[in-house]
């Protein structure tokens, strides 16, 4: 059996490697299961041959994928050749719309099924593209309740598995002398995540550098630790820091610390956390950590966001906490407003500085013992609704079934 995956996310290439694990545990023909196609090198290590490392071209915004505008041209006609020469079992897709749009497309010229696991979020931005999904995919394997009532009640094939994510949970030990010191000392812990791609860290660390220096100011005992997605972004982290002379001095006294690609661990160290938006808020549901989520754009970009969003959050906990998660209007979170009380992470995705807003919510947990408990509550009473884990082998299942049975 053949199967072509494509997956451009870091995420989607950890999704990717425990879909490829689970088709390789529950696959029991005598010839042999090959997982081909575009991923990155967690699904390299999960027995998955790639063609190309996609992962390396997660990118963001026009102008970027304009950049890289050849490599992807060039990348689908290799798959469509691909597909004409070898004909695969199935092609399965996660999220990178952009992207697999057009190989989905090219699957279909040839007649091979299209499965989606992690779908783009068309329920959230520009939901006309439904039609896309209706049309190029056999079965969209869903994560959230809501994603799936939406998808169906829009034709869509869907079957409803739980978030890949929560595949990913088993918890770690702290690594580091760093972390384990830091939480046996009698200071508070603020963990940062300034996200997984070089323009998020670009566009979120300056004013990560400011919530330090107010949440300091607020909580003298105090401990930050970063959790940079890989090395080279660290780095650009501590020429940040250097560049700032004040953040330069808590730095070297030992305030600050940064643990590239442990994440994880430093969640678990981290009394709360702050962190730029993404698929990290279903970790930091799953740890119960109260958070608060930031995403810095251009005005431009705000405004484009502002006219084709139709949910009501950015924040994947938020929208499965609120009772109504679609809406026409979307107006900016800011304290107070009128879904504050609905909000259990508070978020920002702005083209302004919200550094004291988000500082003041920091210093209320880390200061309030009754507002942190009652943040852990809620959060814990969300994760018993939702943080399921089977998603790998619910979609592994159908797909081998489906596909021995032709």
């Amino acid at each position: 059996m053949n199967l072509f995956f494509s997956v451009g996310e870091p995420s989607g290439d950890i999704h990717g490697a425990n879909l490829i694990r689970a088709l390789k545990a529950k696959y029991t023909r005598p010839e042999p299961l090959h997982c081909v196609g575009f991923g990155g090198p967690r699904m390299a290590e999960a027995g998955g041959e790639l063609h190309f490392d996609l992962t390396s071209l997660a990118v963001m915004w026009v102008a970027r994928v304009l950049w890289n505008i050849r490599t992807f041209f060039r990348l689908a006609d290799e798959a469509e050749a691909y597909f004409r020469d070898h004909q695969p079992d199935a092609v399965i897709l996660i999220d990178y719309p952009g992207f697999n749009w057009h190989i989905a497309r090219r699957a279909k010229k040839y007649g091979i099924p299209v499965y989606y696991y992690s779908p783009p979020q068309v329920w959230a931005w520009r939901s006309s593209r439904v039609k896309k999904l209706r049309e190029l995919t056999d079965m969209i394997f869903s994560g959230l309740p809501f994603e799936t009532d939406w998808l169906s009640a829009n034709g869509c094939k869907v079957m409803y598995v739980g978030h890949p994510f929560f595949d990913e949970t088993d918890l770690a030990p702290f690594p580091a002398a760093i972390m384990s010191g830091e939480k046996n000392s009698a200071k508070k812990i603020v963990a940062l995540l300034p996200g997984s791609r070089t323009q998020e860290v670009k566009a979120n660390f300056p004013a990560f550098l400011k919530v330090i220096s107010y949440v300091r100011a607020a909580v003298p005992e105090i401990s930050f630790i970063v959790a940079p997605f890989r090395e080279h972004h660290a780095e650009m982290i501590r020429e940040m820091i250097c560049r700032n002379s004040e953040a330069k001095i808590f730095y070297e006294a030992g305030g600050i610390h940064i643990l590239p690609g442990q994440a994880a661990e430093v969640i678990r160290a981290a009394d709360c956390c702050l962190s730029v938006s993404g698929s990290v808020s279903l970790e930091l549901l799953e740890a119960e950590k109260p958070s608060v989520i930031t995403y810095r754009i251009s005005r431009l970009a705000w405004w484009l966001q502002w006219y084709f969003r139709r949910v009501k959050y950015i924040t994947l906990v938020n929208l499965l906490a609120a009772k109504n998660p679609f809406r026409n209007y979307n107006r900016e979170y800011a304290p107070g407003c009128a879904d504050a009380e609905e909000v259990i992470f508070p978020e920002y995705l702005s083209c302004l500085d919200r550094s004291r807003w988000m500082a003041d919510d920091l210093i209320r947990w880390l200061t309030d013992e009754n507002a942190y408990a009652a943040t852990v509550a809620r959060l814990r009473e969300l994760k018993t609704r939702v943080a399921q884990s089977g998603a790998a082998e619910k979609a592994a299942e159908f797909i081998l079934s489906e596909r021995v049975r032709e």
